[in-house]
């Protein structure tokens, strides 16, 4: 696993939210769920997205928009449109008085709208729990991004718009699968654009110092590296890839492997059977004890922790 498919590895939908909007000005969706992540293809038509913080950024065919939350942001045919219906968290839907939703109408399966044969139709994906998104990747992506129609093909879009529709056995499986693959992709189209203002990782991985490095940390994260350890195998003195690595990746070789590890250990606790002990020794630390001080240092919470809320999350 090189080091942008680690990073990008971390989306791990679960029960997601998708849903396909089919509109018909005047129309105005005012959005405050916070999820941590909001993907949102616009199959026809246009939309604008209204940031509170930030400019506002039409959407046109094709165009495919990711949206970091907390941040609260309406879409809408017109920014003179008054919203028509907010949307809180856990994706419950009210008019803008607190009313239960009543202005969209439902127009098929996993479809809303206020007209079927409205002008504008969206694909919306949302990731609801922070444990789906790796945090460094979070951490990576501004608010607000706009991947337009002309700079990438992919046929997901297509693929999405069929399945999403359908309600077969396993189908929640398969759009959460569909949606993992659409987010990277247009995540990987996004910051392979020269005004994209990719993360320092991105940028990281094409240097042919730290790259080396940072995929031997993420091949082999259960190695007893040390920066000195990781010099040697760069063919850098100790301070050199030190300095090197901090100043392309933004943190110290050490602390971007204590990441990865406990991003590693995080999924790996999810696996049916697997322990603290076990999950420990795949990621490099010596007893469950030094994974469950480092997990709870970087997480804020123990590794038993993590997997009880998993579980009540599914």
């Amino acid at each position: 696993m090189d080091a942008v498919a680690g990073l990008l590895d971390g989306p791990r939908a679960r029960g997601a939210f998708l849903l396909r909007l089919i509109l018909e000005p005047p129309w105005s969706l005012r959005i405050e769920d916070e999820a941590p992540l909001t993907i949102v293809a616009v199959v026809r038509g246009d939309a604008l997205v209204l940031p509170d913080d930030g400019e506002p950024r039409w959407l046109g065919s094709g165009d495919v928009a990711i949206l970091r939350g907390p941040g609260h942001y309406t879409v809408a045919d017109d920014a003179a449109s008054p919203p028509q219906v907010v949307v809180h968290p856990g994706q419950r839907c009210t008019t803008p008085e607190g009313d239960e939703l009543s202005r969209l109408q439902e127009l098929g399966v996993r479809t809303w709208g206020n007209h079927p044969d409205g002008a504008t139709v969206m694909l919306i994906g949302t990731y609801q729990g922070d444990g789906e998104v790796s945090r460094r990747l979070l951490r990576a992506l501004p608010p607000l991004l706009v991947v337009p129609a002309d700079g990438w093909s992919s046929p997901l879009v297509p693929l999405l718009t069929d399945e999403i529709g359908k309600d077969e056995p396993g189908q929640e499986a398969v759009l959460d699968r569909l949606l993992d693959l659409f987010l990277i992709a247009a995540l990987r189209a996004w910051f392979a654009r020269p005004d994209a203002d990719a993360p320092a990782w991105y940028r990281a991985y094409g240097d042919p110092v730290v790259g080396r490095a940072l995929r031997l940390l993420h091949n082999d994260p259960s190695h007893p590296w040390t920066v000195a350890a990781l010099a040697a195998a760069t063919g850098m003195s100790r301070a050199g890839l030190a300095r090197r690595f901090n100043d392309l990746v933004g943190e110290p070789p050490m602390t971007f492997l204590a990441g990865w590890r406990i991003a590693l250990a995080a999924d790996l606790l999810r696996e049916p059977g697997a322990t603290i002990g076990s999950v420990a020794r795949q990621v490099g630390y010596g007893s469950p004890f030094a994974l469950s001080a480092a997990f709870k240092r970087v997480r804020g919470i123990s590794p038993k922790q993590h997997r009880a809320d998993d579980l009540l999350a599914v």
